[in-house]
């Protein structure tokens, strides 16, 4: 059971950072992986990395807050697959300014991203996960969900909305067979994060606030999104795990 064998998963965002190290896990894990991304060219060249060692894996240029495109995702698993049993919701995006210096579009498209695009794409593709009996949803939050880590109101409040809506999923889809979770990272290293993580005065705060020292790897946040997409974690539902290197817990 530890692994993904047989099992077909869908990873938005998943030519980038946590979402490709998430596609890159589930291939070694034994899964068929359908990854998206709204860039073309992103998309192949992760195939062309990929399909040296994997075969089951394709990639989708789709933007999940857009209907057509929620609905091309559905048609492309329906008639590749039939059914799915795991969807990681991965793609969002931040936008660091303070609260008054947002615009309202710009405040919209945070939220639209990290909170609607989720339970739009979720409820969208309920019929195909609940096909397996066994289906999985992991969400990818963020430490700002629970408290004020300096990543801005906005991202903050789409993050925790997202929390709930792990929350309330879990138990409302428990009968159908499907059980929905969430990851809150801390600072992990991505392409969206190198540039601050390079800068000292931003990165030794990070460090000390750290009981670990460290920031993440992006495969390690990959390592518990497999876990909870295994059959090994069926009695995990309705939780959020914090991989923060403990820093949700240190009183400094």
């Amino acid at each position: 059971m530890w692994n993904l064998n047989n099992k077909y998963a869908l990873v938005t965002g998943g030519t980038k950072g946590i979402g490709k190290a998430a596609v890159l896990e589930f291939l070694d894990l034994g899964a068929e992986v359908l990854f998206t991304s709204r860039t073309k060219k992103d998309i192949d060249d992760l195939l062309k990395e990929l399909q040296k060692d994997y075969k089951k894996v394709q990639g989708l240029v789709a933007d999940v807050t857009v209907t057509e495109d929620r609905q091309k995702i559905y048609d492309h698993i329906h008639n590749s697959w039939g059914k799915l049993g795991i969807l990681v919701n991965n793609a969002g995006i931040n936008i660091r300014k303070k609260a008054n210096d947002y615009s309202e579009e710009e405040f919209r498209k945070v939220l639209e991203i990290n909170l609607n695009a989720p339970f739009l794409l979720s409820r969208k593709l309920h019929s195909l996960i609940q096909k397996t009996g066994n289906g999985k949803i992991i969400n990818v939050a963020s430490s700002a969900a629970i408290q004020d880590v300096g990543t801005g109101t906005p991202y903050a409040m789409s993050k925790a909305g997202l929390l709930q809506q792990t929350r309330s999923l879990a138990v409302e889809w428990a009968g159908d067979g499907i059980r929905v979770n969430a990851v809150s990272p801390w600072f992990t290293v991505t392409p969206l994060t190198q540039g601050l993580l390079s800068e000292k005065e931003r990165m030794n705060p990070i460090i000390k606030r750290t009981p670990l020292k460290r920031v993440a790897k992006a495969s390690e946040m990959a390592s518990i999104i497999a876990f909870l997409a295994m059959d090994k974690s069926s009695y995990i539902t309705g939780q959020n795990i914090i991989a923060d290197g403990g820093m949700s817990v240190n009183a400094i």
